[in-house]
This record gives structure tokens, sequence and C-alpha cells, in this order.
């Protein structure tokens, strides 16, 4: 009887232990693998041992439409997580999910967490707020494209390595100069919609679409037709016809090859500062994205890419508490600072940004605080403050389609751009009559 007893005090000790020490699942799903899947994982690791109330379960889902998509077949299943990661583009098909969504301002502030959005950058958050300044979702890997210049290569061909290279005349009169050199990939590139076509037209301060780039409405239409981008995806084009520009593939193909050395200049996230520092085997550095000059109000600031963090609606009240503790974690100054020291993503807070210069590492690292120049250079417009377009990443792909045709000599720029405009219009209002 002692030994029944013993053992029906023990079990009920156990089971009361268990149930007082259970912690609540948080699942988040993302997109990253490799040095940025583990850097990602390192977060998760110092969170869930930083504190006993909750778990955080990270999944990959695959790269970011696979990730986005996956979220939304979730959610149609009753299934979704708790947090799922979104690139920018995606985020006027989030604003319209209408009740797929808690706002993050929501949650912060029926959490209780600590949340100032006065303390998160202008440039990054103004992209997920309301046009009354509420965050909607919480920036996450956040960065803009800067020149990435192989100096080894510049010094084979020839050239001087410190040539200035600010404006795309002044990389037009290199690229013939590396060429002639010997050089067999002048230049290459990433994201080339992103880079070549988004970016470049905030940075020239004309329009990409209407209404704001799309901020003010959905009735908006596509421009990224006008004189500046096509003289500038024709020039492009000239290159690839000669071998002054190789083209490796619509995503970060190209990286791989600068990496190996292969390539003298690269036009790429500044997020790919972590890669190019722990693979190369030359000398490089981090130069600003160039603008062409004579063009009125050039250069003016570039835009985001990457992703942020949306908060799905249908879980429980205390759920929503462990979301927002851990919103709160990842934008305290010691996560984002490390974060964005070792990836080349900028600190999403004023605060972050401040400590990675008090402790140095701009001073030890030049180049890496391009990034965060180029986006407060000067304050954002309305052709310069992001992009907010509904089905964005299918308008992408064919923005992709049009310009292989323009590197593979089928098609003038003029003919590229104005087809994809007109492609991408069909698009648009395909999204706006379904979202009314």
């Amino acid at each position: 009887m002692k030994f029944k007893s013993l053992s029906l005090a023990l079990a009920s000790t156990i089971a009361f232990t268990s149930t007082a020490y259970a912690q609540t699942e948080i699942q988040w799903w993302h997109a990253f693998t490799g040095r940025l899947g583990d850097l990602l994982a390192e977060q998760v690791e110092q969170f869930n041992t930083s504190q006993d109330d909750y778990t955080i379960v990270a999944s990959h889902k695959g790269n970011y439409s696979e990730t986005l998509n996956a979220g939304i077949a979730a959610f149609r299943a009753g299934e979704q997580p708790h947090i799922l990661m979104v690139f920018e583009v995606g985020t006027a098909t989030m604003m319209a999910a209408g009740g797929a969504i808690k706002p993050v301002y929501e949650v912060m502030a029926e959490g209780g967490a600590a949340f100032d959005s006065d303390g998160y950058m202008g440039a990054v958050k103004g992209y997920y707020t309301t046009t009354e300044g509420d965050m909607l979702s919480l920036p996450y890997n956040s960065s803009t494209p800067v020149l990435y210049v192989n100096r080894n290569a510049f010094a084979d061909a020839g050239l001087d390595p410190d040539t200035d290279l600010s404006t795309w005349q002044n990389v037009d009169a290199a690229l013939t100069a590396l060429k002639e050199g010997g050089s067999t990939c002048p230049l290459t590139t990433a994201w080339q919609s992103w880079v070549h076509l988004e970016n470049m037209s905030a940075y020239h301060n004309v329009p990409f679409a209407t209404k704001d780039n799309g901020f003010a409405g959905l009735d908006t239409e596509l421009a990224f037709n006008g004189p500046v981008q096509v003289q500038h995806v024709q020039m492009m084009g000239d290159w690839a016809a000669d071998g002054r520009f190789i083209y490796a593939g619509r995503r970060n193909e190209g990286g791989a090859n600068f990496r190996a050395g292969e390539c003298a200049l690269f036009t790429e996230s500044s997020a790919g500062y972590a890669g190019v520092k722990a693979e190369a085997q030359f000398d490089f550095e981090i130069r600003p994205l160039p603008y062409w000059d004579g063009v009125d109000g050039a250069p003016q600031n570039t835009i985001i890419g990457g992703s942020s963090l949306w908060v799905l609606s249908g879980h429980e009240s205390e759920e929503y508490k462990g979301v927002s503790e851990f919103l709160s974690f990842l934008s305290t100054s010691d996560i984002q600072s490390k974060w964005h020291q070792n990836t080349g993503y900028l600190p999403i807070t004023i605060a972050a940004a401040e400590q990675t210069k008090a402790e140095g590492f701009y001073d030890e690292n030049p180049g890496t605080e391009i990034a965060g120049m180029q986006m407060t250079a000067n304050a954002p417009t309305p052709n310069s403050k992001g992009l907010r377009l509904g089905s964005f990443d299918q308008i992408r792909g064919i923005i992709d389609e049009e310009l292989e045709a323009v590197w593979a000599g089928d098609k003038t720029a003029q003919a590229a751009l104005d087809s994809a405009v007109e492609r991408g219009n069909v698009l648009l209002r395909r999204f706006e009559q379904a979202n009314q």
C-alpha cells in the first residue's frame, strides 16, 4: 500500500509539474536557409531559453513565393501559423487579406510588450504602415541594393580599383576597359527587376506606377516605361550584346559567379555582404548604387527589399501575447545590431544603428554603412517611398520575361517595357476588382 500511495503521489507531482511548466507553442513559417537560416535559428533558440512561457517553432517553407503561398493555403485550411514571413512585394496582398491578418500594432498593444513605433527607422517602417502610421507587420530583414566591386579583377584588367563608379556613365566606361583588359564577366546582377527597375526608378525619383506607386489606391497603373527606365535598360541590353553584362538568372544566381571571383562588378542586396565576406577569396568593397548623371533629382533614395513578419488571425489571446513578446525581443537593440552586422540587412531600429556605430563596426568594415546612408540620404518622395502593388510577384515574373528578351537581343528596351506595363496592368485590374 505504501508503494502504491508513493506511486500515485509521484504521478500526481509529475502531472502537476508538467502542467505548470507547459509552454505555449508559437509557429513561425519562414523562407530562410543557409547562413541566414542558421542566424534565424540562433535568434529562436535565444528567445526560447530566455523565458519559460513560450516556445517558438520555426519552419522553413521554401523560397519567398512558396512561403507566401503556403501561408495562404494553410489559412484556407484553418491550419495557419501564428507568424508568416512575407517578402515586401506581398505587402499589398496581405493588406487585402482583411480578416486573415491581425495587425502588429494591435498584437503589441493587447500583449503589453514593449513597442514604440517611433523607434523604428522611418525608411523601413513606412513600407509596412497604414497612411495613419500604424504598423501592420514587423520589418524583419530589410535590405537595399548596392554595388560590390572585385578590386582584384580591376587590377588584373589594368584598371585602377579606385575608379569612380558613382554614375552609370562611369560604369559604362569601366565595363569597356574591363572587357578590353580580358574580363569575361565585367558585370552581373541579382534580382534584376528589384535593382534595375524598382530601385532605379526610386533612386531617380521617377514613378514606377501611378497613385504614389500604389500607396494611394488600388486603381494604380504601371509607369516604368518612361525615358529614364528605357535608357537604363537599353544600355544594359547593349552591354549584354557585347559581353560587358553577363545575365545569370532572375534571383541571385549571379552571386555565385561574383563570390567565385569571376565577375568584376555585381549589383545585389546589401544582405549579400554575409555571403561575399564568407566566400570571397579576393579583395572586395561595397560602393553606392550608381545613378545616371543628368537626371534631375538623382540620386534620391533607394527602397527596401526583404521581408516583414505578419501575424495571422484565428489564434488564442495567450498565443498572441507570446507573439508580442517574441516580436519585441526581435526588435531589441542587441538582437538587431547583431543581425545587421552579421547579414548586411539594415537595422530596423534607430537604437540598433547607433549601437552598431558606437561599437566601431562601420570603422572596421568600410562600406557596410552605405545601405543605410542610401536609404536615409533624402526624405522619401511619393516616387521613392516604396511599392504597394497587388499581384506584384506575378508582375515581377512578367518583367523578368521582358528583360530577358532585351538581354537576348530579341526586343528593344522600349518595346519590352511597354509590353511589361501592358501585361502587368491586366493583373492590377484583376486585383482591384477582387478587392473592391
